[in-house]
């Protein structure tokens, strides 16, 4: 009979063995380990494998009492030393990094060799969680060094995947203090990191290959997770995305958990920033490393959720729940991230009003700190603030000194940081009274951010980067304002407004999965509705719906920037494309709603009252006009509450319309009129409104969309070559647009009509790619959380905007018959998205959609007069306008609902 020793230590070092690949099997494999053999080695090792297995599964607690077990169960220094060297690691994990660092220090004298390396390794972790990183560096550069001296290859790789994010964090921030910014830091033995910088990544390239060979796909899988940090540290936030989306699915299929990698996620989201999608990440990061007891790692997801909310215009969220991360960083012995949580709170208690001079002293001291702990980005933030508050407080001195620190950020760091800087520039000179060095500082601020963005391809990413240039963009207006220059404002409001139609578009590559992806939402979207229909259960297919669109999220973030960004035009420009036509392009400038209105050349800047009154009414009025879309001139509406209905609808159109049109109203005259509404104005049925009814009215998202597509429509150089024949489209369920397709069929000789089944979503993509004109009647879906996924439904599923996407020559002019067709959703910059933005993106000249829902037994009348006029040479302002007029005129039955509908058609683009 064999020696107990020999029963049980070669199982127990395979179960150690088998942590990193299968950390269930190792569980397994240890604990009959444990059943089988009382040797203490044997038992200590095995102990050991059961600890690092949980701690992969993130079982601190477990993870800790079976490390603990293994120290008692050891008979000699060597594993005493070894279980002591994996519990430091775990109470690292755990945020108690003093216990950790003394276990790890007192393993350190008792082991040789190999051992020694992954001592001297695990070392580096605990020093590196704590910010002591020239510390931290030294021993990974050990680490390498033993591991190369005696062949280990996993040590090899483990140390050079922790050296390789350290040192691309301090390559980032070479100022940074040894006890800097732990912003990233390994949290395992194989160190999955999260940081910002730069980064020089030849360690993590080396450490994923090693552990490819070494066949641990599980360390592989970290290290490539922690390429896409650095892929994200360069700036390339598509590729980032990606890399973590097909990381992602590999930890699925490994069935290992990695709650803490949530927040990897959460931070490149916020560089962009997707703002809502970062804080559902960061919420759900807490609740996960919560539940599975990770008190580090908890707290930087309670700091992460405190700073989501401030982006989010949540300040009182962001005060308290950055408290109980400092809270928890000061007991966990972590100061400078402590001094990172108390930024946020400072920055919360300004944003609720407090203009105190004891937070202006708190947010001075804070910013030092943060300087002095390799927190640029936060410091500069913090310092601008404090200048502003100093401006508040009277003490102008003091803001320029802050400021005049803050405006060297310009010279280096990220595309948003160096804009930054040149806003605290511009500030300083403002308070000099320079307002023209200011402007100048402002527009090289918003020029770094044109590069950043045009960097981003996706129409997604592109749209919401627009939050970093509102402060400057705003500042600008106002320097524009207060000199009384109109044409100076409107250049200031076309320079950061719908940006993303600015830039010419990037066209992606063809891509299978994102194709395959689309279908199966569009399978799982109709199985979806039927199921609702039919009363049947609906959680699995929202959850899988979900998933695919979070799948097609990701797969569509990976186009690749670049492209040219258009300038924006010139009054001069604009006037020459006008013709007798007069823009109105509306500015919002604090509380006060104001116009720039171009004429025969000519721009004045006019005061239209309170913002927050016009915004008021225009919601009123789209309220009133549909409820006069639903209950229209039935039995029920006939009494008295249908005739309040109508006349609340009156009351409001006429007080919008006087707010808006009074002050110009000896400009307009007559004439022809293009309407550049704010983004909380975009929804306003304009024909709904006096001085719009039977005018000639384009609404645009910006003046340079406008002139871009006013552009194709004369032969300009961005013409898309779409002249084949018309197409017809009607969707399922509504009898009454195959009737409306079969109508218009016969008005436009030579048309292609896709009814029925005929009408897939792939035979309607194809048929729109080079049709002169489109025309899609069919129930339509806008989606206010991702308007890339607003919908119209045909045979087989909703067609999404995304899909849209894919076209390479669309129709010039797109008319949408089709519930809320035209409602965008408004991101910061009033960047636009939905099918709006993604046809004039694509090079459609115009679109002629709905703010409103809209009856279908109605519409159809409205649509065939519209194209009898557009077939009679009016162009589709003009047709649209005449069109509505007669729809209206003689129609006393059920007249609410035919008002209603005809004002919920707008034009779009250049009409």
């Amino acid at each position: 009979m064999a020696e107990p020793a020999d029963s049980g230590v070669d199982p127990a070092q395979r179960a150690l063995d088998t942590v990193q690949r299968y950390p269930h099997e190792a569980i397994a494999i240890a604990r009959q380990v444990l059943a089988d053999t009382p040797d203490p080695r044997a038992r200590s090792t095995a102990e050991r494998a059961i600890g690092l297995a949980l701690r992969e599964l993130n079982d601190l607690p477990g993870a800790a009492r079976h490390l603990r077990r293994a120290v008692r169960a050891g008979d000699d220094a060597r594993l005493r030393a070894l279980a002591r060297m994996s519990l430091g690691y775990v109470l690292a994990s755990a945020g108690q990094t003093t216990a950790a660092l003394r276990a790890v220090t007192l393993a350190l004298p008792q082991l040789t060799g190999a051992d020694a390396g992954r001592a001297r390794m695990q070392r580096g972790v605990v020093l590196h969680y704590r910010g002591r990183f020239d510390e931290a560096v030294r021993d990974y550069d050990l680490a390498v060094e033993i591991a190369q001296r005696e062949g280990d290859q996993l040590l090899e790789a483990r140390a050079r995947n922790n050296r390789g994010l350290l040192n691309a964090h301090l390559d980032a921030h070479p100022d940074a203090h040894p006890d800097g910014r732990p912003d990233g830091r390994p949290d395992s033995p194989s160190g999955r990191h999260r940081g910002a910088g730069r980064v020089l990544d030849d360690d993590l390239h080396r450490a994923a290959a090693i552990f490819s060979r070494l066949g641990l796909d599980l360390a592989a899988a970290d290290a490539r997770w922690n390429s896409g940090i650095a892929t994200g540290q360069r700036g390339d936030v598509a590729g980032a995305l990606h890399c973590f989306a097909e990381v992602d699915a590999e930890y699925r299929r490994l069935a290992v958990p990695r709650p803490a990698l949530l927040l990897d996620r959460f931070e490149l989201l916020l560089s962009v920033p997707l703002i809502d999608e970062a804080v559902a990440v960061a919420g759900t990061a807490v609740t996960e490393l919560r539940r599975l007891g990770m008190a580090s790692d908890l707290a930087e997801a309670l700091l992460a959720q405190a700073r989501a909310a401030l982006l989010a215009g949540e300040p009182a969220t962001a005060a308290e729940t950055a408290a109980a991360a400092r809270s928890r960083f000061r007991r966990q012995g972590r100061r400078t991230w402590a001094t990172l949580a108390r930024h946020v709170e400072l920055r919360a208690g300004y944003a609720q009003g407090n203009r105190s001079a004891t937070l202006l002293t708190s947010m001075v001291r804070t910013a030092d700190q943060l300087d002095a702990t390799g927190w640029p980005g936060p410091a500069l933030t913090t310092r601008i603030e404090a200048a502003r508050l100093a401006v508040a407080l009277g003490r102008h001195g003091r803001a320029v000194e802050l400021l005049t620190v803050a405006s060297e950020a310009r010279r280096r760091g990220t595309a948003p940081r160096r804009a930054q800087g040149w806003y605290a520039l511009a500030l300083r000179h403002r308070l000099a009274g320079d307002e023209s060095g200011a402007a100048r500082a402002l527009r090289h601020g918003l020029a770094v951010l044109d590069w950043h963005r045009a960097s981003l391809g996706a129409t997604e990413l592109r749209a919401h980067s627009g939050t970093f240039g509102q402060e400057l963009a705003a500042e600008g207006l106002d320097v524009a304002i207060r000199r009384s220059a109109p044409a100076q404002v409107l250049t200031w409001a076309e320079r950061w407004r719908a940006n993303t139609l600015r830039m010419r578009r990037v066209s992606p590559p063809p891509d299978p999965d994102l194709a395959t992806a689309l279908t199966e939402l569009r399978m799982v979207s109709t199985a979806l509705e039927d199921a609702l229909l039919a009363g049947n259960p609906v959680q699995a297919l929202r959850g899988s719906q979900a998933r695919l669109e979070q799948r097609i999220r990701e797969l569509a973030r990976k186009v690749s920037g670049g492209g040219e960004l258009l300038a924006p035009p010139g009054v001069a420009e604009i006037a020459t494309a006008l013709d007798d036509a007069v823009l109105l392009e509306l500015v919002a400038h604090g509380e006060r709603l104001l116009a720039v209105l171009v004429r025969d050349g000519q721009p004045t800047l006019h005061d239209l009252g309170p913002l927050a009154e016009a915004v008021r009414v225009a919601r009123l009025h789209r309220f009133g006009l549909r409820r006069l879309v639903t209950t229209g001139d039935s039995p029920d509406a006939r009494n008295g509450v249908g005739a309040d209905a109508r006349a609340g609808v009156a009351h409001a159109a006429a007080a919008l319309d006087r707010q808006l049109f009074d002050p110009v109203r000896d400009r307009l005259t007559d004439r022809p009129l293009v309407i550049v509404p704010i983004g909380e104005l975009h929804a306003v049925p304009w024909s709904g409104l006096p001085t719009c009814a039977g005018r000639a009215v384009t609404v645009a998202p910006s003046a340079t969309a406008w002139l871009r597509a006013a552009g194709r429509q004369t032969g300009g150089p961005d013409t898309p070559a779409a002249d084949g024949p018309a197409v017809l489209v009607a969707g399922p369920r509504l009898p009454a647009a195959e009737t409306e397709v079969r109508q218009l069929g016969a008005a436009l000789p030579g048309s292609r009509a896709l009814t029925g089944a005929a009408a897939t979503a792939d035979a309607v993509t194809r048929a729109l790619n080079g049709a002169a004109l489109a025309h899609i009647a069919a129930h339509g879906r806008f989606r206010a959380d991702n308007p890339l996924f607003s919908t119209l439904d045909l045979a087989d599923g909703p067609l999404t905007a995304y899909e849209l996407e894919r076209l390479t020559s669309p129709p010039g002019l797109v008319v949408l018959s089709a519930c809320d067709s035209g409602l965008t959703g408004v991101r910061p910059g009033d960047e636009v998205m939905g099918f709006t933005a993604v046809l004039l993106a694509l090079g459609a000249r115009c679109l002629i959609a709905t703010v409103l829902p809209v009856p279908a037994d109605l519409t159809t009348a409205l649509m065939l007069e519209l194209h009898r006029r557009m077939q009679a040479g009016d162009g589709p302002a003009v047709a649209l306008a005449g069109a509505q007029q007669a729809f209206q005129a003689g129609r006393d039955a059920n007249a609410a609902a035919v008002h209603a509908t005809a004002a919920a058609f707008v034009c779009l683009g250049a009409g």
